[in-house]
């Protein structure tokens, strides 16, 4: 309780107001209710009139604070002392540029332009600058050139350190993605070298080495010659290097010929050739697509339709969605484009009775996209699977012979779309002919814990364990570039395609139906045991295969020791990716770097900023 009640009381009429005890004044407590009272009036009425009572009041609030700070066993908080001007002076001191507070910022200010793409202009930015003087009001921003031009090329040393420091660790096998870009906004090519490996924890490790400028013709030669130079500045053993993805460009196959490297194709390419040469077959197909991209460009390129469209949406309580612009050089963006037609099928109709559009699609023609989303939906599932960060080389063998058994088999959903579906069969069976064939692709197969072999057939079983069984006795990888290719004892497709048209299907089958039926049919054969590396592959072999969406190196790192050898050759082998999808992930990057606000800037400041920006988070303290 305050002292100041030792002069006042509650008035008896008023809880709110307080009785002098000394003159009977009546004071306001200065608040509605008991929690907003307060003292301070009646402590200035002490003050004012009565000031020998109030400093009884104030020796008496001083005896109180003593004896409760004695009670806790504290002393009394002394007062603040008031700063000096000296102290004043040294808080608004600037920063030196070579203080270690300085270079701190310093260093997070590039990391920010490296990793969020932003101009270097942005130092001179008004907001920026506000916002850094806020922040700390003693530092001075450096120039943009300071950071174009030195810290920079610091980061980059560093970051290229911790890299070269990175591939000196134990790297079994290394695979690269590469790429041609060229720039919309500026007369720039570059050239992308990405690399990946399996370490010795098992865990996929992946790194951007280049994305250099690539000046002049693409030749195989000019291609060649860049991946030397490549190699050389990262002092990278040609014997370590497994495969190279890229596209199905001559120029760069030829390259890799020439440089006497595994070339591999990207699967993601090939898969949209063949959809292009499937769906392009059938003339009514063609048309629907077509008129889909009229409907479309109809919409981007109208407001007011499109602000129409937002109404219809409202009114069925669908959620407001503009419609997808394909791309020719994506397959998928073309059944995306029909997939968000299809959903706004309503609302179309809706928008139709009021309004014109320069193409309208037929009762029957919506039957027929429907059906050629069912039957795209499974390209489009595989190609999100390839896409994915962890895909390997092991999904391709599996993957196909899902896939071509699938168009194998009759469906409620094939009225209208047969020839497409025939053409789409006939396309991946010429374009992925040599897959399962390739020594790299079916070894790899095997050594994914969720395949092995049952995806193989007998006689490309018996291959396949010969050179993983010679791989393994010798010590050193086989089948990579010495030209070998497996024959099969049978016409694996032609027992398939015999096998399902004789299946009579009720419902729709799926893709992962075919996978599950696969494994069924291949049950792993009699094997002889022999030396320590054949029983290793036979105990392996005989376990049963691990669910799809397990983790094969999770399977390889808590199995490394009851499959010593295997396990490092598994290391080798799914190293590799399918797609040169991280190469092209790059170059997205590289849109952004170079853009319309940096279209001057130098491939060599372009190249390193995206070094920074994708390696960087490797080695950034979390």
């Amino acid at each position: 309780m305050s002292a100041v009640w030792k002069h006042f009381k509650v008035s008896e009429k008023e809880a709110k107001t307080a009785v002098c005890r000394h003159c009977s004044a009546e004071l306001s407590r200065g608040g509605a209710s008991a929690k907003t009272y307060s003292t301070s009036s009646l402590i200035y009425h002490l003050k004012s009139r009565h000031p020998e009572h109030h400093a009884e009041y104030e020796k008496d609030t001083a005896a109180a604070t003593a004896t409760a700070a004695a009670k806790r066993k504290v002393a009394p908080s002394p007062r603040t002392p008031t700063p000096s001007v000296a102290d004043f002076l040294e808080k608004a001191k600037k920063f030196a540029n070579d203080s270690a507070k300085a270079k701190g910022i310093t260093k997070r200010i590039m990391e920010f332009i490296a990793l969020d793409d932003q101009p270097f202009s942005v130092v001179e930015d008004v907001g920026f600058r506000r916002l850094i003087d806020h922040i700390e009001p003693r530092y001075t921003i450096p120039s943009r050139r300071h950071f174009s031009d030195v810290c920079l090329p610091e980061m980059y040393n560093v970051v290229s350190t911790n890299v070269h420091e990175l591939l000196a660790t134990d790297i079994a096998a290394l695979s690269f993605t590469t790429d041609i870009w060229s720039s919309d906004v500026s007369p720039t090519s570059m050239l992308s070298l990405t690399a990946q490996w399996i370490d010795t924890d098992f865990k996929l490790q992946k790194i951007v080495l280049h994305s250099q400028e690539f000046r002049g013709s693409h030749t195989a030669v000019a291609i060649s010659e860049a991946f030397a130079n490549m190699f050389d500045t990262w002092r990278i053993d040609r014997s370590k290097v497994h495969a190279v993805v890229s596209d199905n460009a001559r120029n760069m196959a030829k390259a890799m010929e020439d440089s006497n490297l595994k070339g591999i194709r990207c699967m993601a390419h090939t898969i949209q050739l063949a959809v292009n040469e499937g769906l392009l077959s059938q003339r009514s197909i063609a048309d629907v697509i077509a008129i889909g991209r009229k409907i479309v460009g109809h919409f981007k390129h109208s407001p007011l339709a499109y602000a129409r469209l937002q109404s219809i949406q409202e009114q069925f309580g669908m959620p407001q969605k503009r419609f997808q612009q394909d791309v020719s050089t994506r397959w998928n963006s073309t059944y995306y484009m029909l997939e968000s037609l299809f959903a706004q099928k309503r609302v179309l109709a809706t928008y139709i009775a009021d309004h014109d559009l320069p193409a309208t699609f037929t009762a029957y023609q919506w039957v027929l996209i429907e059906n050629v989303l069912s039957l795209l939906a499974p390209f489009e599932q595989i190609t999100k699977e390839i896409s994915s960060s962890d895909a390997s080389v092991a999904d391709v063998i599996p993957l196909l012979a899902a896939l071509k058994r699938l168009l194998n088999k009759e469906a409620e959903t094939d009225h209208g779309v047969k020839t497409t579906k025939s053409a789409l069969l006939e396309a991946v069976s010429s374009r992925f002919s040599q897959a399962d064939s390739e020594p790299l692709y079916c070894i790899a197969t095997v050594l994914d814990p969720r395949y092995k072999d049952h995806y193989l057939d007998v006689g490309k079983k018996m291959r396949t364990r010969e050179m993983i069984q010679a791989e393994l006795d010798l010590g050193k990888p086989l089948g990579d570039g010495d030209g070998q290719v497996m024959h099969s004892a049978g016409d694996e497709n032609s027992a398939e395609s015999k096998r399902a048209r004789t299946t009579d299907e009720p419902r729709t089958v799926s893709l992962s139906d075919m996978f599950d039926e696969i494994l069924q049919e291949n049950n792993p054969f009699a094997r002889q045991r022999t030396s320590s590396t054949a029983q290793q592959l036979d105990g392996y072999l005989s376990e049963v295969p691990i669910p799809r969406s397990n983790n094969p190196l999770e399977f390889w790192r808590t199995n490394q020791g009851r499959f010593p050898d295997l396990a490092q050759m598994a290391r080798r082998y799914l190293s590799a990716p399918c797609t040169s999808t991280d190469s092209e992930r790059l170059f997205s990057a590289a849109s952004h770097v170079i853009d319309e606000k940096r279209n001057r800037l130098s491939c060599e400041k372009a190249e390193k900023l995206l070094f920074i920006k994708k390696n960087l988070p490797l080695f950034l303290k979390k």
